[in-house]
């Protein structure tokens, strides 16, 4: 059985208005992760992924990169209880 990983990130820099939801959700959604990614007030994104360990850990590097236009200049992770999520990833609003 494979283990399962839960992450609740915060991607800071230029990551809204630039497609950063959309291309996260599309990544996700080739690594079979559940979760979701939503803007914040603040400007910055706010993502969870659930799934394999490694999967998520392949999600977590891709967030230093982020989509083409973005720059993202940190990125704030931490490890959460995982609880089975289901229902694929989803951008919220």
């Amino acid at each position: 059985m494979k283990s399962l990983r839960r992450i609740h990130a915060i991607v800071h820099g230029r990551v809204q208005g630039v497609f950063f939801r959309d291309f996260t959700r599309k990544q996700a959604e080739e690594l079979d992760l559940n979760g979701w990614v939503r803007n914040k007030p603040d400007r910055t994104v706010e993502a969870v992924f659930e799934g394999e360990a490694e999967k998520v850990a392949d999600m977590l590097d891709w967030l230093y990169t982020g989509s083409p236009m973005s720059q993202v200049t940190g990125v704030d992770a931490r490890d959460e209880q995982p609880f089975g999520e289901t229902g694929g990833f989803t951008i919220r609003y």
